[in-house]
């Protein structure tokens, strides 16, 4: 399970000194004489606090997801760490408002709720652990809100549709949905080149695809997926034999295609990782490979992810960052 694997402990929390920036967000501020807002969407516990603890509240949540790529390892800076677990934990409980079946009936609710709170965040302080500690982050890296309304424009997205005609409109999708946080990423860095930015968003592109496929099987049952229409039509594959988990040729041959084009995006996004600092070089380094790894373990399926949901065990994870170490150990040694 790629997760987060750093220490909770008192060593990598942010500093508390300075004065760190905040983006101005146009609009007033919500009115201090307000009724109290409605019971967090998430569950969580209102009020009582420390910075530290919402910090340990985000990794908690990091530590408890699978995902195709690490969050947080430790390849990032230790002093980077709880900034990266602090957006993960805002996105990843935004996209299971829109995703899981908990939520169903009040997703939309939730989300407004969560955008609330962000927009919160961005003009005082907070009770949430989640915005308490991303108040933090986006303060002391100078974030601007724009890349968090996207990523929230995206999870409606979700709520509101369950099919793309057209490849175009999926990578439109992606472009809010996952895009954002490779942005913000290079941001906590100290990257802000849009050069950069243009190659991180094929690499988030190449993660968000890869893991449509990879969810095929799941998302069909749901009564959704991801495949565009137009694919299906090329392909001649019927949505009967979808929901009836039928691998046939026409299937096969139309995932062939998919993961090729996955695999484009990998490549097209691979030069970033030679273009930052090392920790975050190898850190991007095993998300790239944990992507391609994905893919590769599709194509051994034999493209069949109706029946099976392909994914990385634990020894497989430890491999990758192992060959992502190795492989920047030879471009030190190479002086690239």
């Amino acid at each position: 399970m790629s997760t987060s694997g750093h220490s909770s402990g008192s060593g990598s929390r942010p500093p508390r000194d300075g004065a760190p920036r905040i983006h101005v967000v146009t609009g007033e501020a919500p009115p201090r004489g307000a009724a109290a807002p409605a019971p967090y969407p998430d569950g969580a516990r209102r009020g009582g606090w420390s910075l530290s603890e919402a910090y340990d509240y985000c990794e908690r949540l990091a530590s408890a997801h699978y995902e195709n790529f690490p969050v947080a390892s430790r390849f990032v800076p230790a002093s980077l760490r709880p900034h990266i677990t602090a957006v993960y934990a805002f996105a990843r409980s935004a996209d299971d408002f829109a995703d899981e079946p908990r939520y169903e009936g009040r997703r939309v609710e939730a989300l407004n709720q969560w955008e609330q709170l962000l927009e919160q965040c961005y003009h005082q302080e907070s009770e949430h652990p989640v915005f308490m500690a991303l108040r933090d982050t986006v303060r002391r890296h100078d974030i601007p809100i724009i890349p968090f309304r996207c990523l929230l424009t995206g999870f409606r997205m979700d709520v509101g549709r369950r099919r793309y005609r057209t490849f175009e409109e999926l990578r439109r999708y992606c472009s809010k949905s996952a895009e954002p946080v490779g942005r913000i990423v290079l941001e906590i860095h100290g990257y802000h080149d849009p050069g950069l930015h243009r190659f991180s968003d094929s690499l988030c592109a190449g993660l968000q695809v890869t893991n449509m496929l990879q969810d095929v099987g799941v998302d069909v049952v749901r009564g959704q997926h991801y495949l565009p229409d137009e694919d299906l039509v090329y392909f001649g594959v019927r949505e009967q034999d979808l929901v009836a988990r039928r691998v046939t040729p026409a299937f096969r041959e139309l995932m062939a295609y998919s993961v090729a084009r996955a695999r484009s995006l990998f490549m097209r996004g691979k030069p970033l990782i030679r273009r930052v600092s090392a920790g975050l070089s190898m850190e991007l380094e095993a998300t790239w490979r944990g992507g391609v790894a994905i893919l590769d373990r599709i194509e051994a399926a034999d493209f069949d992810v109706l029946r099976a949901r392909p994914k990385l065990e634990r020894l497989d994870v430890a491999g990758i960052a192992l060959r992502s170490l190795l492989s920047y150990g030879r471009r030190f040694v190479r002086g690239e």
